[in-house]
C-alpha cells in the first residue's frame, strides 16, 4: 500500500509531489496517535449523559418486541414524549397506554413503514398534532426465516421495504426538521447478521447489511452537523418473538439476549452520542475475526458454533 501511495506522489508535480509527501510521511501519523490516545483517554473518563427532557421520540415498530421496551425505557429516563408506529392497532393502543400509566404522553400513529406514501402522510399527521420529532427510532424488522428457494417472492420485497428502505423514507421525513433545529438523533436497531450472515434468513441479513451501509455513510455525513448524530445499535439474538424458536449450539456460553436490556444499553448509547454499539461487547471478537481469518477458517468457526442449523428450529412470531 505505502509503495502505491509513493508511486501516485510521484506521477504528480514536483510541487504537489513533496506537500503531500510531507502530509503523509509526518502529519497523517500524528493525528492518528492523537485521536487514538483521545479515543483511549475518552473511554476511561465518565461519562455525560445528555438529557432527553427536549425531545420527542418516534419509535417504528414500537408496539411489541424490543421497540416497545424502547418506548419503555425512553419514557423512564426521561423524554418529554413518545410517539410509536406500528401496523397493528391493537398492540400500539395497549403500549401507548403502558407509557402513559408511566406518567409521560404518548401517541401512536398505524404506518407501515414500507410503504412511502404513507410515511409521509402520517409525518405530516406527527408534526400537525405532536409537533417536531427529535429523536428517530428505526427499529421496524420483519423476519420470515427460510431459504432463498423456499422464499416467497413477495416476502422477499416486504423485508426489503420494511427493514432497508423504510428507514429511507422516515429519515427523510424527519431529518431536515431536525437540521433545522440543530437538535436531532438518528437510531438503527440493526443485528449483527449485517456484519454475519447466516443461512436460512437470507432475505433478513440482506435487508440489515443494506440497512448496516445505509447508517455507516448518514453517521459520517452528519459529521459537520451540529446537535444532530446517529447511533446504530448491532445486538446478538434477542429473545422476542420475532426470533422465536431460533437456537444457537452452546446456549449457555451464547445465550440470547434481553430485551430489556437491548432497550436500556440502546438509549444510555443515544445519550452518549456513541455512534455505533455492539451487543454483547464479545460481538468485536467477530469483526476482528472476519477481518484476519481466511474464509474456510470461518466456515468451521460456523460449524463448530451451529450457526449454519440455527434457524432449523425457527418459528416465526406466534
Amino acid at each position: 500500500m505505502c509503495v502505491l501511495l509513493l508511486l501516485l506522489l510521484f506521477r504528480m508535480s514536483p510541487e504537489m509531489e513533496w506537500r503531500s509527501l510531507a502530509s503523509l510521511l509526518l502529519l497523517f501519523p500524528v493525528q492518528m496517535v492523537f485521536y487514538v490516545v483521545k479515543a483511549a483517554v475518552l473511554l476511561l473518563l465518565p461519562t455525560r449523559l445528555r438529557g432527553l427532557s427536549r425531545d420527542t421520540v418516534l419509535i417504528t415498530g414500537g408496539g411489541r418486541g424490543i421497540g416497545r421496551h424502547l418506548a419503555r425505557e425512553f419514557a423512564k429516563q426521561g423524554a418529554r414524549k413518545i410517539i410509536i408506529w406500528g401496523r397493528t392497532e391493537e398492540c400500539l393502543k395497549e403500549a401507548c397506554e403502558e407509557i402513559r400509566s408511566l406518567g409521560v404522553e404518548c401517541h401512536y400513529f398505524v404506518c407501515d413503514v414500507g410503504n412511502k406514501e404513507e410515511v409521509y402522510q402520517q409525518a405530516k399527521a406527527v408534526r400537525e398534532k405532536v409537533g417536531d420529532v427529535t429523536i428517530l427510532v428505526n427499529n421496524a424488522a420483519v423476519l420470515h426465516g427460510k431459504t432463498l428457494i423456499d422464499s416467497d417472492d413477495d416476502a422477499i420485497l416486504k423485508s426489503q421495504h420494511i427493514n432497508m428502505l423504510g428507514q429511507f423514507w422516515t429519515t427523510k421525513a424527519f431529518l431536515p426538521r431536525m437540521l433545522e433545529l440543530q437538535h436531532g438523533h438518528i437510531v438503527c436497531m440493526n443485528s449483527v447478521l449485517a456484519l454475519s450472515a447466516i443461512p436460512g434468513a437470507i432475505d433478513y441479513c440482506t435487508s440489515k447489511s443494506s440497512s448496516f451501509a445505509f447508517m455507516e455513510s448518514l453517521t459520517l455525513g452528519l459529521l459537520d452537523c451540529p446537535g444532530v448524530n446517529a447511533t446504530t445499535v448491532l445486538p446478538f439474538h434477542t429473545s422476542t418473538e420475532m426470533f422465536h424458536g431460533m437456537k444457537t449450539r452452546f446456549p449457555k456460553l451464547f445465550p440470547p439476549l434481553k430485551p430489556d436490556m437491548v432497550a436500556r444499553r440502546t438509549v444510555e448509547a443515544v445519550r452518549t452520542n456513541q455512534a455505533f454499539l455492539l451487543l454483547p461487547w464479545t460481538m468485536h471478537a467477530l469483526v476482528i475475526m472476519k477481518s484476519i481469518l481466511p474464509q474456510t477458517a470461518l466456515e468451521e468457526i460456523y460449524r463448530f458454533t451451529g450457526s449454519y442449523a440455527c434457524m432449523d428450529s425457527f418459528k416465526g412470531r406466534t
